[in-house]
């Protein structure tokens, strides 16, 4: 299955994480380049928030923010699940952005 990763976030709180933080998330975060490709959306979005420990899912979209959408990607995952869990990890996860994941069906 595929999934709509938008990345909403901030400079700001991005580099007032510590360096090798954030050199960590942008490791992590080349998993998320090495899947996918573009089809449409459908279904109800879910969003992903790991600020400041666990992982915080809730459903979408996210749409009420100052911060930007600063990227996207469209992942392979077995399910929502795991998409939540790759993206968990992501800078904008991290850095008090948010990401919203949406499936996506070929067309």
């Amino acid at each position: 299955m595929r999934f709509l990763c938008l990345a909403y976030g901030r400079e700001a709180d991005w580099v007032a994480l510590p360096q090798e933080r954030r050199d960590e998330l942008l490791a992590g975060d080349e998993v998320l380049r090495r899947r996918g490709a573009m089809v449409a959306v459908v279904g109800e979005p879910t969003v992903v928030r790991a600020w400041d420990g666990p992982v915080e899912r809730s459903p979408g979209p996210y749409a009420p923010s100052d911060a930007p959408l600063v990227g996207f990607s469209i992942v392979e995952a077995a399910d929502i699940d795991e998409a939540v869990e790759l993206v968990a990890a992501t800078p904008c996860a991290v850095a008090r952005g948010a990401i919203e994941v949406r499936p996506l069906v070929a067309g």
